[in-house]
């Protein structure tokens, strides 16, 4: 049993990794016409205000390192909740989906309002809208479902014996 613990906490950190780099990728994709460095500021001001834009190096690593911690809460929250998830909704890609839209939501409306990063004046276009929505889907929702549907099919089911 201790084998099987020690392999589910190495593919949830894989998969943490994975989605982190997804979304760092979509991130990239999507405003291509800034920087990287620039767009990794911009997470670290989130906690260091706009000082961050004006940062150097450790500010880009800094906002590399909340980008990756952000995206691993989100990929573990979704590996302990999808047992229960999926015993409702029965459908890996469709909790995928939702557990996207949902990411999206807590983060513009819960917890960036509570950081430092500058605050958006005017309404978000619809295109915009729905990239963001749809990286979250695509870099953290799905790949989590499936992986984590691909983990629980590997679990000894009541009866059986696990070596």
């Amino acid at each position: 049993m201790e084998r099987r613990s020690k392999s589910k906490f190495v593919t949830v950190l894989q998969t943490c990794l994975l989605t982190g780099t997804l979304d760092a990728f979509a991130a990239i994709l999507i405003s291509y016409k800034i920087p990287p460095a620039v767009i990794f500021k911009f997470i670290a001001s989130g906690w260091f205000g706009k000082e961050a834009m004006s940062g150097s190096t450790s500010m880009i690593l800094w906002g590399l390192i909340f980008h990756y911690l952000i995206a691993a809460f989100f990929t573990v929250t979704l590996f302990f909740l999808y047992p229960r998830i999926v015993k409702i909704l029965k459908n890996k890609y469709l909790i995928g989906i939702i557990y996207g839209l949902a990411i999206w939501v807590i983060m513009n409306y819960v917890v960036l309002p509570m950081t430092n990063i500058p605050k958006r004046h005017g309404h978000l276009e619809l295109v915009s809208l729905l990239k963001g929505i749809a990286a979250l889907i695509i870099c953290i929702g799905i790949p989590v479902a499936l992986i984590a549907d691909h983990e629980m099919s590997k679990a000894p089911q009541p009866g059986e014996t696990s070596i």
